[in-house]
């Protein structure tokens, strides 16, 4: 498991706070899947978090985005797709 960047770490902490997860920040793998296995998150899991990443990163997620896959593969890609398309 590699270690949590600064970056991934506020971003772990966002996931953890709003799906509620019994998990801490820390534990989690940044590039252990999100979906089924690894974090084990669902479609639900998923809007919830891009709800989330709109207001605090101003980032828009579309369910229809065909990248979504990619996008949502890691924390670690999901992080990096946010720093890119960033606006706060």
């Amino acid at each position: 498991m590699s270690a949590l960047t600064e970056q991934e770490l506020a971003l772990a902490h966002l996931v953890v706070e709003t799906l509620n997860l019994e998990v801490k920040p820390e534990e989690i793998d940044p590039e252990a899947p999100l979906y089924g296995e690894g974090l084990g998150l669902d479609s639900i899991d998923i809007l919830e978090m891009a709800l989330a990443i709109s207001k605090t990163y101003g980032v828009q997620l579309r369910s229809e985005d065909e990248n979504n896959r990619k996008i949502f593969a890691s924390l670690r890609r999901l992080n990096e797709h946010l720093q890119e398309h960033r606006t706060k």
